[in-house]
């Protein structure tokens, strides 16, 4: 099933300024003293040497050459359009555009050789490194090892310092503490901590700890 055909808006916008650049660019030849044939041909020169340098920068990717030949076409192009919109008396066209118009054939046909047989820059890619090929199963089996050493024994480590003795507490001074403890825990609700129970008995922290042993 064929689609329907719908007109590209882009497209007709492009065949509608086309044309009316192609008359502009006629006018302007004619005007500068080019009639019949040639005067046709000129417009046909510009637009080709348009494509040509848009298409080297769309293939060949941007150049000095390209841009240079693209705007020069543009300019042209451009130019025949205003000169076309009252600001040239095409009766009395000066002798500069003569001038222009009949030196045109001569460089677009040297721009055209430029863009079509001017080889286009590439970058260069830096070749790859050449991998050594495998080595044989011969050469592997020659190939002399190197001895594995033995991994230096570690130093023995320093044994664990043994706990010292705990202190003799005397058992009044248990049973002292375990009235002070149980106040605390009646108090607060909490077990007496070692610190709190040094400060209640006013024994040094050695001492403090073997009686915390006693209790526990």
């Amino acid at each position: 099933m064929r689609t329907p055909f719908r007109p590209d808006a882009v497209l007709v916008q492009a065949v509608i300024a086309g044309a009316l650049s192609f008359a502009h660019l006629h006018d302007l030849a004619a005007a500068a003293g080019q009639t019949g044939w040639k005067a046709w041909a000129y417009p046909i020169s510009v637009d080709l040497l348009l494509v040509a340098a848009w298409r080297r920068l769309r293939t060949g990717g941007p150049s000095r050459l390209a841009w240079c030949w693209f705007l020069i076409a543009l300019v042209a192009s451009l130019g025949a359009n205003i000169a076309t919109a009252g600001f040239l008396d095409m009766h009395h066209p000066p002798a500069l555009l003569r001038l222009g118009v009949a030196g045109w054939p001569a460089l677009a046909f040297l721009g055209g050789t430029l863009l079509t047989h001017t080889p286009a820059a590439r970058l260069s890619t830096p070749p790859e490194p050449a991998t050594p090929p495998p080595a044989s199963a011969h050469e592997v089996e020659r190939e002399p090892t190197d001895p594995v050493e033995p991994a230096p024994a570690l130093p023995a480590a320093d044994p664990a310092p043994a706990t010292p003795p705990a202190a003799p507490v005397p058992a009044a001074l248990v049973e002292h503490a375990r009235k002070v403890a149980d106040d605390h825990h009646a108090r607060t609700g909490t077990r007496i901590d070692t610190d709190t129970l040094r400060a209640r008995l006013g024994v040094p922290p050695h001492l403090a700890d073997a009686i915390a042993a006693h209790l526990t």
